[in-house]
C-alpha cells in the first residue's frame, strides 16, 4: 500500500517500475496466501472453490484494469489471460502432479467419474468462450457479436455455477479430496486447520490485497505495456505472465498435495482453477466491455486451437482409465513448453484475425 500511496498519480521512471511490480507480485502472492487460509478453514470441496474464485477475481481484476489503461492494443489481454491459464493448468499443474505423484509413489490414482466431469465442463466452457469467436463470422473475426457475447457470459457463468453446485451439493462423493486406494503419505503432511480467528484476519487480509492488486496494475500498467513494446515481445505474453503469477501458488500446493499421494487433491486443483478461470473471467469481461474502449476479442487463432485440440485429447486418455503414471505427467508438460516456446517465438502468418 505504501507503494500505490507513492506512486500514484505519478509518472513512473524506471526504478518505480521496478518498485511497482514487485509490489505487485507480492500483492498477489498475498491475496493467494490468504485465499489459501480461507480454503484450509473450509476444508473440501468448499475450500477448493473458494480458493478457485478468490484467485480468478485478482485475474479478473489484474484483465480488466489492463484492459481499461491500455486502450484497444490490449483488446485480446482477456483471451490470451484465459487461454494461458487453461493451458497451465491442463498441462503445467496436472503435469507436474502426476509426474511428481507418479514418480514418488508409482501409478497413482484418482477418480475418473469426478475428474472427467470437470474436465467435460471445461472443454464446454472454453468451445462456448474462446473458439466459437472464431467461426461464428464471414469473414472470420475473432469478436463475437454482442448477442452472441452476451449469450456466452451467461452460458460460461450457468455452466460454473451448475459445476460448483454438483460438487459441494448431493454428488460431492463424486469429487473427493483423495482416493481410498491411494492413502496419503506421511512425507509433507498437511498443515493443521486455521483457527477462525485467523480465518477471519486473512478474510480481511484478502480484500486489503485484492485493492492492492488492483491500483497497483493500474498504476503500473504503461510500465508493463511499454515493456512489451521494448522487448519486441508478442502482446499474448502480458496474459501468459499474468496467468503465471496468479497460478504459481496454485502449482506449488497441487505438487505438494501429489507428494503426500493426494493426486485427486491437486486435480481438483488444477481443474477447478481452469474453470474458475474461464466461467467467472469471461462474463467479468463482458460487462466490462461496455465501458471498454475498442473491441472484444476472443476467438483463439489457429495455432491456439491445434494446442488445444492436442490438449483435450491427452487430458481424456488420460482421465479415463483413473489411473496415470509419469508418462502421463510427461506428455502434459511437452504440451505446455510447446505453448510457452510458440508464444515467444509464435509462427509466422499465424496471428489471429482481428
Amino acid at each position: 500500500m505504501a507503494v500505490l500511496a507513492v506512486t500514484w498519480g505519478r509518472d513512473l521512471g524506471p526504478v518505480l517500475v521496478l518498485a511497482v511490480a514487485l509490489a505487485l507480485i507480492g500483492a498477489v502472492l498475498a491475496a493467494v496466501h490468504h485465499a489459501q487460509v480461507l480454503a484450509r478453514r473450509v476444508g473440501e470441496p468448499f475450500g477448493s472453490l473458494i480458493f478457485a474464485v478468490a484467485v480468478t477475481v485478482i485475474q479478473v481484476g489484474l484483465i480488466v484494469v489492463l484492459m481499461i489503461s491500455g486502450g484497444p492494443s490490449t483488446a485480446s489481454l482477456a483471451r490470451d489471460t484465459v487461454f494461458a491459464a487453461v493451458m497451465i493448468t491442463l498441462n503445467g499443474i496436472v503435469g507436474l502432479a502426476l509426474f511428481v505423484g507418479a514418480g514418488r509413489h508409482g501409478a497413482v490414482l484418482f477418480s475418473a467419474k469426478g475428474t472427467g466431469a470437470a474436465l467435460a465442463t471445461i472443454v464446454s466452457l472454453i468451445t462456448l468462450a474462446l473458439v466459437l469467436p472464431t467461426f461464428t463470422s464471414s469473414p472470420p473475426s475473432t469478436q463475437f457479436p454482442p448477442t452472441q457475447l452476451a449469450f456466452a457470459a451467461v452460458a460460461s457463468l450457468l455452466l460454473y455455477e451448475m459445476f460448483a453446485l454438483t460438487q459441494t451439493g448431493s454428488h460431492r462423493h463424486v469429487f473427493p479430496a483423495a482416493v481410498a486406494e491411494n492413502p496419503p503419505t506421511e512425507i509433507g503432511r498437511s498443515p493443521r486447520r486455521p483457527s477462525a480467528a485467523m480465518a477471519g484476519l486473512s478474510l480481511i487480509l484478502l480484500v486489503v490485497a485484492w485493492g492492492a492488486v488492483v491500483g497497483l496494475a493500474k498504476v503500473g500498467a504503461r510500465g508493463i505495456e511499454g515493456a512489451v513494446r521494448d522487448g519486441a515481445l508478442p502482446q499474448s505474453l502480458v496474459g501468459v505472465v499474468i496467468a503465471l503469477l496468479v497460478l504459481a501458488p496454485n502449482t506449488l500446493t497441487a505438487v505438494r498435495a501429489a507428494q503426500r499421494n493426494q493426486v485427486q487433491a491437486s486435480l481438483n486443483l488444477a481443474l477447478g482453477s481452469a474453470m474458475a478461470s474461464i466461467g467467472l473471467t469471461i462474463p467479468a469481461v463482458a460487462v466490462a466491455s461496455i465501458w471498454l474502449d475498442g473491441p472484444l476479442l476472443l476467438g483463439l487463432g489457429p495455432t491456439q486451437l491445434v494446442l488445444l485440440a492436442l490438449t483435450v485429447v491427452v487430458a481424456v486418455l488420460t482421465v479415463v482409465p483413473g489411473r496415470a503414471t509419469r508418462l502421463h505427467g510427461g506428455l502434459h508438460l511437452a504440451l505446455l513448453t510447446a505453448y510457452v516456446v510458440l508464444c515467444i517465438h509464435p509462427y509466422p502468418g499465424s496471428e489471429v484475425p482481428m
